[in-house]
């Protein structure tokens, strides 16, 4: 097949990828994401996601799993580049992999009645990725994001969540206090507060949501107001607490625990 092929640096289809990769408003404005590496890329084509083009390095476009990315594709769809071009904006280290731009989802309000974590101003990106990726894992589909958080679909995140965006309905919200009004069930925050529970004592077989906060000053005053009960995860020894992306874990992991032991199924 024919396929379009760019082997310039001001080439301004090439700028427009560099600017999607680097810059979270740029995303915002024109609703797309940026995903590198052939697994993301199977990953969300596989959960239906529209690709809107594909970008391969040259040098591997007779590669047999990049070969077998492009059939799924639109011949338009696909353009070479000259393997040092993309090396030069990839947002990975000597990347050689192929790069796609697609469409970011309608967001959609996490469901009241349904399990759900929460991040309010969690930062970093391995961090929030891991958080994705753990939800996936034990069966919550729904993310809330206070919209000072990292942001959720930039190319760090996506690496780190291993496609869980593909599968999970993510909602940024600006007021926190808002989406919590209007949620039923029980909301709890980890914390290191005199009041806190012992993670083990709650019943969790009933859909309940999860609150997290920044990693290095926790949960705002307001938030830990708003939660129905604040949680702790027992710890011996000298450590005092778990950094937010494992606490999560932890939480996520001892609810699935407890539906499966109950015979449960996961949401």
């Amino acid at each position: 097949m024919n396929y379009k092929i760019i082997q310039s640096a001001s080439n301004t289809e090439l700028k427009h990828l560099s600017r999607l990769i680097a810059q979270s408003h740029y995303r915002r404005q024109h609703r797309l994401a940026v995903v590198e590496g052939i697994h993301l890329i199977q990953t969300f084509m596989q959960a239906g996601h529209s690709i809107h083009t594909m970008y391969v390095p040259q040098l591997r476009a007779d590669d047999p799993e990049i070969v077998a990315l492009m059939r799924e594709l639109p011949a338009q769809q696909i353009v070479l580049v000259a393997d040092h071009l993309l090396e030069k904006i990839s947002d990975l280290t000597h990347s050689k992999e192929p790069i796609a731009i697609l469409s970011l989802p309608t967001q959609i309000e996490a469901s009241i009645d349904n399990d759900v974590v929460v991040l309010e101003r969690v930062q970093d990106p391995g961090n929030v990725g891991t958080i994705l990726r753990s939800a996936l894992a034990a069966g919550v589909k729904h993310i809330v994001l206070s919209k000072d958080s990292t942001d959720v679909w930039s190319p760090k995140v996506l690496r780190a969540a291993m496609g869980a965006h593909a599968y999970l309905s993510i909602q940024t919200v600006a007021d926190l206090d808002i989406w919590r009004a209007d949620y039923a069930h029980p909301l709890y925050a980890t914390a290191l507060s005199t009041e806190a529970r012992n993670l083990y004592t709650l019943n969790l077989t009933h859909p309940v949501g999860w609150l997290f906060g920044n990693e290095g000053s926790g949960l705002s005053a307001k938030m830990l107001h708003s939660a129905t009960e604040h949680v702790i995860i027992p710890m011996i020894g000298q450590t005092e607490s778990l950094n937010v992306a494992m606490a999560a874990t932890v939480c996520l992991f001892e609810q699935q625990r407890q539906r499966l032991t109950a015979g449960g199924t996961l949401n």
